[in-house]
């Protein structure tokens, strides 16, 4: 795992080159603290920094930016190739030279491919997570590459005229005459989604480059802006029309299948050359992961989990029943309120542009505290999309049946009606159902749903409702930017899916890359730890959409067939609990610990100054949260973290 930075500039001596892409590099060193590297070209103008965290061939014959054996390509990477040993039996197999290899990095066996193989070949027969930026010298023409599902992040674009790419955004703020202004629409899609979608970035002129994309970007062109033409290489909504047209339809077979891929696909992320464990909840996503990986290890799996001092916010207890059970080598993280709000104050650094998702705070401390013991950590990440884990998959369908007769006045009633009964009322109500009938977070649920029947006129606009947060963005900014909204989030289905099947795609699409892989890997990386997903080997996801929605979802639970596989290996009484996600208590610290660093950054005065949100609104928004009836978490979470991006922004 590593950083890498760069661009193309021409008109600079080799030496300036050379400081300059050291300097950006400098900027991402927590991706890469083991070794430093920069190579130019001062006839194209292109520079290349590389910072690596050694994982595979800790020799130096892992050094980057690497060039190929014939001196056409070089490679900065960021990533992992878990296939790349067979990859390298398959270039020797297919050649009559014998090759000579430096080294066993993925790095090498990458650029032997490209030579070979040529560029999209390459990224379709690699198994792993990446982001990679290759220079042709014959051809002079960089190309930027990203994974299939976007767990490695890639920023590229335009800074003072030189075309400029980055792991990571700091690397390109640091270029010189960096003055690229907020996006207005970009912001507008930031408040309805909590995060900054693909391909846009919260800066004009600079993008997020798509999960299974690249771009080729030639050293003559010259375009001072706008957004270069990308191409897909792989295409995760072919693969689900290929799958409900090619189901599983035999419950054994689909279970062998699934457990051999997800075990094939564990075996791979757990090859390392430097200690490594996992995280350890004690739900069912990591639960299996974590099992799957002492199945196959010689020692006790290190495993990891962290809890809090609130009632009701504390996993380690599930966590600690399932790892003696496996008999993992587990570490607990105790935190109190103080220490989780002590990382506050970093996340608009880790995190570069706004990010509103708060269970980045505990993501953080629990990447902090594995990588005290391990370098490499194995999460059950992306479960939720493949299989059905989502709660609105069994509740939006439901829901809608019950209300799609009404006229829209009717449900804007209903939704009144709902939020009559306060937060704590609906709290009360969970109580008293039995386990299973329970949802936990219920008060807040209904508040949220209440609010969306009031704005929906189909099931498509339900879920798109469910997960956005502001539904009206223009309500809430000085200058109307809605017209990304229409292209945001909306991408093109296959005809006929499911409707359910389509949620789960479309999470998989947007929330999956743009929310949880940006959280995990800026938490991760943060504190130069490299996490895997085991989940998101394109064979298993492959797998997973050949399996009808009676293997995903049944009788109002969801991720069935993984159930089924985990309880082969852990008892189902230790997994069986309503479903809670990765929460701390952030809605009480805003009316406590909190409030007057909230009052300070959405001051009205400060808010008409900086001319982004309308200050009637916060401050309306502000004071219902503070009265206790309403619960707006959410909202005034991404207001705070844009308005604490904004805030160290005008210190830089």
């Amino acid at each position: 795992m590593c950083g890498f930075a760069g661009f193309i500039d021409p008109g600079r001596s080799a030496g300036e080159m050379k400081a300059l892409a050291s300097s950006m590099g400098d900027t991402i060193v927590h991706r890469g603290p083991d070794d430093a590297g920069a190579w130019v070209d001062e006839e194209s103008g292109i520079a290349l920094a590389h910072r690596r965290l050694s994982v595979v061939d800790l020799s130096a014959a892992g050094h980057q930016p690497m060039e190929s054996s014939s001196g056409r390509y070089v490679i900065a990477f960021n990533g992992e190739i878990y296939n790349h040993l067979q990859l390298r039996e398959q270039l020797e197999a297919s050649t009559s030279q014998p090759l000579s290899w430096r080294g066993h990095s993925d790095t090498e066996t990458l650029l032997a491919a490209f030579e070979q193989l040529g560029i999209k070949q390459t990224l379709e027969a690699c198994v792993g997570m990446f982001a990679i930026v290759l220079w042709d010298r014959m051809e002079r023409r960089l190309t930027l590459m990203r994974d299939r599902f976007g767990e490695k992040p890639l920023y590229y674009g335009w800074v003072n005229n030189a075309f400029v790419f980055a792991s990571e955004l700091k690397a390109l703020r640091c270029f010189p005459g960096f003055d690229n202004s907020v996006s207005r629409e970009s912001l507008a899609a930031y408040l309805r989604f909590s995060h900054v979608p693909a391909p846009l970035t919260i800066y004009e002129n600079l993008y997020k480059l798509e999960p299974a994309s690249l771009v080729s970007f030639n050293g003559a062109q010259r375009e001072t802006s706008g957004k270069p033409q990308t191409q897909s290489y792989w295409s995760l909504s072919d693969v689900a029309e290929n799958g409900i047209t090619n189901r599983i339809n035999d419950e054994d077979e689909a279970l062998h299948t699934i457990e051999t891929g997800l075990l094939e696909s564990v075996r791979l992320q757990s090859c390392a050359d430097v200690p490594l464990g996992a995280f350890l909840s004690g739900g069912v996503d990591s639960s299996l992961i974590v099992a799957l990986m002492q199945q196959q290890a010689s020692s006790p799996v290190k495993s990891f989990t962290i809890g809090f001092e609130e009632a009701g916010f504390d996993e380690t207890p599930h966590a600690r029943e399932v790892a003696t059970h496996l008999e993992t080598e587990h570490h607990e993280l105790f935190v109190t309120s103080a220490e989780a709000q002590q990382v506050i104050p970093q996340l608009p650094h880790i995190y570069d542009e706004p990010f509103a998702d708060s269970s980045q705070i505990p993501t953080h401390l629990v990447c902090r505290a594995a990588r005290q013991h391990v370098t490499v950590a194995l999460s059950g990440d992306a479960g939720d999309e493949l299989f059905g884990g989502y709660n609105r998959y069994h509740w939006a369908p439901l829901v809608w049946q019950r209300v799609a007769w009404m006229p829209h006045p009717l449900r804007r009633l209903l939704g009144s009606l709902i939020r009559l009964l306060p937060v704590a009322g609906w709290d009360g109500v969970n109580s008293l159902l039995r386990s299973r009938q329970a949802v936990a977070q219920l008060g807040d649920k209904a508040h949220k749903l209440a609010e969306r029947l009031q704005h929906t006129a189909s099931l498509d606009d339900l879920y798109f409702a469910l997960v956005s947060e502001w539904l009206n963005p223009d309500r809430i900014l000085q200058s109307s930017s809605s017209k990304t909204m229409a292209a945001v989030g909306n991408d093109k289905l296959p005809v006929g899916l499911p409707p359910v099947e389509a949620m789960m795609l479309q999470d998989s699409l947007n929330y999956l890359p743009n929310d949880i892989l940006c959280k995990v890997d800026r938490a991760a990386m943060s504190v130069s730890l490299e996490t895997r997903i085991p989940f998101l080997d394109h064979r298993v996801a492959e797998t997973a959409w050949r399996l009808p929605l009676s293997m995903k979802m049944r009788d109002n639970t969801g991720k069935w067939m993984l159930r089924q596989l985990l309880y082969r290996k852990v008892p189902q009484e230790l997994i069986e609990r309503p479903k809670t996600g990765f929460a701390i208590p952030v809605g009480q610290w805003l009316r406590g610990p909190l409030r007057e660093w909230g009052e300070m950054l959405l001051n009205e005065t400060r808010l008409e100054q900086e001319g982004f949100f309308n200050p009637q609104v916060v401050r309306e928004t502000w004071q219902q949260h503070q009265g206790g009836r309403y619960d707006w978490t959410a909202r005034l979470w991404s207001l705070l973290m844009f308005q604490a991006w904004l805030e160290r922004e005008g210190r830089q």
